[in-house]
């Protein structure tokens, strides 16, 4: 969002609780809490670096962002500290590419805290109570749109990993609890028909 002006912007204050990750493990985003309400804040993954050395959980945050219609969602321009350094949004570097992680198989099964979305508020998964981020497709997060939603039960399998900032799982599998769990992906129904049986949800 680097064509932006954060000046253009109106600021929103509060302090920050923890950060959310993507699949690769990278800081996307954080949330905050103000006088009234717990805010998600998205910021890039090329902000990470920056974002994970000038502050940390606990710390006071403002944010220049601009929300995307129908979603609880600020996506920065601009993250200001707490001593006054601004981090804003240059738009990232045309070479970067994502960090080599290992995934390992990984479950959960909780209590949805809060919903998670893309910069454009596009539904990708879920803030479990326990800290653990969930991440799911956006095609096949609008389908299990209810499990992700505040409040629900929610389990899951999927290859996950383990950082400083955090667990994050990549969703294979969703349900209300883990004896119910049901694929995240369709199957393409096979041609002959002997196979769907071992595809059925």
């Amino acid at each position: 969002m680097h064509w932006i002006d954060p000046e253009s912007l109106p600021e929103v204050a509060g302090t920050l609780e923890r950060f959310v990750l993507n699949p690769h493990g990278e800081v996307d985003g954080f949330v905050m809490k103000d006088k009234r309400a717990v805010i998600l804040v998205h910021t890039p993954p090329h902000m990470e670096s920056k974002i994970t050395r000038h502050i940390s959980p606990g710390d006071k945050v403002r944010v220049r962002g601009v929300r995307p219609r129908g979603a609880e969602l600020l996506a920065a321009v601009a993250v200001t500290t707490a001593d006054g350094r601004e981090i804003i949004d240059e738009g990232p570097d045309h070479d970067r590419k994502h960090p080599k992680v290992k995934h390992e198989p990984m479950s959960v099964e909780g209590r949805v805290e809060l919903s998670l979305f893309g910069p454009k508020g596009e539904l990708r998964g879920a803030l479990l109570s326990d800290g653990t981020v969930l991440r799911v497709g956006p095609k096949e997060a609008e389908h299990f749109a209810a499990l992700l939603a505040p409040g629900a039960k929610l389990a899951a399998d999927g290859d996950g990993l383990k950082t400083k900032h955090g667990r994050v799982i990549h969703a294979l599998a969703l349900g209300p609890d883990s004896g119910k769990l049901k694929p995240v992906k369709k199957h393409k129904k096979p041609k002959h028909g002997h196979d769907e049986d071992a595809h059925a949800a």
